[in-house]
């Protein structure tokens, strides 16, 4: 493959989804998303706002109440693992359209997002028929049982660093669950969607159940979080961004999860296995451009291994090949937008004038034809960093690892819980005992040992702290979409209390 979208190509053109009909927006504008990697047009899409979300709630409400709550459990398992077998089937051209929409390689987009989309849905086609109530033994003559039922209507917005994937990470627990669905996709990644909008289409999954709002963050974003007819709101993004979420929740009570930044330790031992280590923090903070919420921006290296470990890691991201996503062997393509590109050399600023040293990287690199105005930034490590900068403390949501050395394991457990972040953390050591030891001392949702970015649909992921709450993946997601009903019958049929008689 080579250039990501053709000079030829014309831009896709996208409506609304609401009620199962692709509509324009009610105010009739429309706005572009450009390719990252050449700043050309990639689509035109419908722009909604709160009158096209208030539409959306309502369709989402109707179906809710409707021929959704009618359908068995087991119906609406093999809907979704029809979805999953439809995204497997279109899993080449729906990579591509991730790739030009988002800036990641086709090998991350083809090999890493779309196979665990697809495993998303499959696994939660499965849950549809295991979300059970129980009995409990209270006194007396009488029957207590559970029941867990769906919330209702719930408003999901995503973010643009992985967007097929989180739309899975959300729509299959909620769907599962027997909930219905607006979804607001990112500004930045709108394409694939709408795209996916399709397939629930073509899945045959009955109108209104998944409603999609492309839209900015400010109108459709704040209309959907503020909204009475939603009973729940789901986010992913930055923490900023969370807690307005969750103050415009919070006049109607409505029920929040959040999944937020991060600011990963990743911590090499002595006793690691370098060249192991240096695959992870490699993996850590390079894959997806840098714009991952768990990556492991704070690299903590024992003195002992520093200059070792940074020599190996030096040599390994100066051979990273930057360049056109669309190509194979691309390892890193752009970021999403100029804005995300602009704030990360605003970082590097900062970091240069707090007295971080540019061990590798630090500028855009020069490219060539149509990608010399993509949004490009160079794999970049700082060495002699302290933990309090603000490079060390801030989400850059790049390319770039600070390395923070460490003597004794009081003062690396102190620095590596001084974040208000609590996303992730990475360990590399050999010693067991250690590796289990921090792993409980980290103050953070996820561990990784001698091994970093692993994710799977059946283990839970969410934060600690500021990195928000609520966890996505797994049975305990589906917690997050169902709610509680107790239910009390008398079997001894006599009158009770001292009204009775």
């Amino acid at each position: 493959m080579s250039s990501a979208q053709p000079a030829s190509e014309t831009p896709r053109k996208y409506q609304l989804l609401i009620d199962g009909q692709w509509m324009d927006a009610e105010s009739g504008k429309t706005f572009e998303t450009p390719n990252p990697a050449t700043g050309k047009t990639l689509a035109e899409v419908a722009e909604a706002d709160k009158a096209d979300v208030d539409k959306a709630v309502a369709a989402a409400r109707r179906a809710f109440e409707g021929k959704w709550s009618k359908m068995s459990a087991r119906d609406r398992g093999r809907l979704l693992y029809k979805l999953s077998q439809l995204i497997e089937s279109k899993s080449q051209e729906l990579a591509a359209l991730e790739t030009a929409d988002n800036g990641k390689p086709i090998r991350e987009s083809a090999y890493v997002d779309l196979p665990q989309v697809a495993e998303n849905f499959e696994y939660f086609a499965g849950f549809a028929t295991k979300i059970e109530g129980e009995t409990i033994p209270v006194p007396g003559q009488m029957f207590n049982y559970t029941l867990r039922e769906p919330l209702g209507v719930c408003g999901q917005i995503i973010p643009w660093n992985f967007p097929l994937l989180m739309a899975a990470w959300k729509l299959a627990p909620a769907l599962a669950a027997g909930n219905t669905v607006v979804l607001k996709p990112a500004e930045q990644t709108p394409v694939t969607a709408m795209e996916l909008g399709k397939l629930i289409q073509e899945a045959g999954f009955p109108d209104g159940v998944v409603n999609i709002v492309p839209g900015f963050g400010e109108t459709a974003g704040a209309a959907l979080a503020s909204h009475p007819g939603i009973d729940k709101i789901a986010f992913t993004g930055s923490t900023e961004v969370g807690k307005m979420i969750a103050h415009a929740a919070a006049d109607n009570l409505t029920r929040v999860s959040l999944e937020l930044g991060g600011k990963a330790p990743n911590i090499v031992f002595a006793d690691a296995n370098i060249e192991q280590a240096v695959s992870g923090a490699m993996m850590g903070i390079f894959f997806n451009q840098g714009q991952v919420c768990c990556a492991g921006s704070r690299l903590f290296l024992e003195e002992s291994v520093k200059d070792e470990f940074l020599e190996r890691f030096k040599e390994r991201a100066g051979r990273i090949k930057v360049g056109d996503p669309m190509d194979k062997g691309t390892q890193m393509g752009p970021q999403v937008s100029s804005e995300q590109l602009g704030r990360i050399k605003g970082y590097v600023d900062i970091a240069r004038g707090e007295g971080a040293t540019v061990f590798v990287g630090g500028e855009c690199p020069q490219l060539e034809g149509d990608f010399q105005n993509g949004y490009f930034f160079q794999p970049t490590i700082f060495s002699e960093v302290k933990n309090e900068m603000r490079v060390a403390q801030e989400e850059i949501f790049g390319p770039v690892v600070s390395v923070i050395t460490f003597r004794d394991e009081d003062d690396l457990i102190r620095q590596a819980n001084e974040t208000l972040y609590g996303l992730s953390a990475g360990i590399w050591t050999q010693d067991i005992t250690r590796a289990h030891r921090f792993a409980r001392e980290i103050k953070a949702g996820t561990v990784w040992i001698n091994t970093f970015n692993m994710f799977n649909a059946a283990s839970p992921f969410g934060g600690y702290k500021q990195s928000g709450y609520g966890r996505e993946m797994g049975k305990h997601a589906l917690e997050m979409y169902t709610q509680v009903k107790s239910v009390w019958v008398d079997l001894s049929g006599k009158p009770i209390g001292w009204f009775g008689k």
